[in-house]
């Protein structure tokens, strides 16, 4: 079992990590890997991998001085259930995990990793629904998606008081001033082009 031990908060934590490297590298598959173990980004989600590779995906990652949390939603071979957050946090040496589904990221906030619950903004609808389920999951930070949202992640500042990260569609260095000046965060992206910013 691996040790987590935060002397902050984890809300705290997490802002701390992404006020040093705002840019999160989104990984999708090996070569991603390869390639963020090779550059400067700092804090990296893991968007790929399966009951018997991530614990070797973590470790290669962690092994490389970079923070990690693990999508337990992309997980394959688990369920959608509380014990694949179980698993990550026994199992593997993530500082946390991202879901959309809101028992597992409050799961992931019991167990003492760092939570961010994700949302697929849509429509105004979800955007409706967002307070709730973060009240529900009690998360330590939301990730928004698509990041390329400025005028609502200014929105959802006044509306949820808790970190934004800004995902998907981060396309170049003018999406990752325009996300983290409408009050992101940081931003996430599996573009190697933005990791390099």
């Amino acid at each position: 079992m691996s040790s987590h031990a935060p002397t902050t908060t984890p809300r705290a934590e997490l802002v701390e990590r992404l006020a040093d490297d705002p840019v999160v590298a989104s990984v999708t598959d090996e070569a991603q890997l390869r390639a963020v173990l090779r550059s400067d980004r700092l804090t990296v989600f893991v968007l790929f991998g399966d009951v018997l590779t991530i614990e070797s995906i973590v470790g290669r990652l962690v092994a490389a001085g970079k923070t990690v949390f693990v999508n337990v939603d992309l997980l394959d071979g688990f369920a959608s259930r509380e014990v694949v957050v179980r698993f990550v946090r026994e199992k593997t040496e993530a500082r946390g995990v991202l879901s959309s589904k809101a028992p597992l990221v409050k799961a992931a906030r019991a167990l003492g990793l760092i939570a961010i619950h994700r949302f697929f903004l849509i429509d105004s609808l979800s955007y409706r629904n967002l307070p709730k389920q973060v009240q529900a999951s009690q998360a330590d930070a939301v990730e928004i998606l698509p990041g390329c949202m400025p005028r609502v992640i200014s929105w959802l500042r006044d509306d949820v008081d808790l970190p934004i990260i800004a995902g998907g569609l981060v396309c170049d260095k003018d999406d990752v001033m325009a996300a983290l000046g409408a009050g992101a965060v940081a931003v996430a992206s599996s573009n190697v082009d933005v990791w390099s910013m």
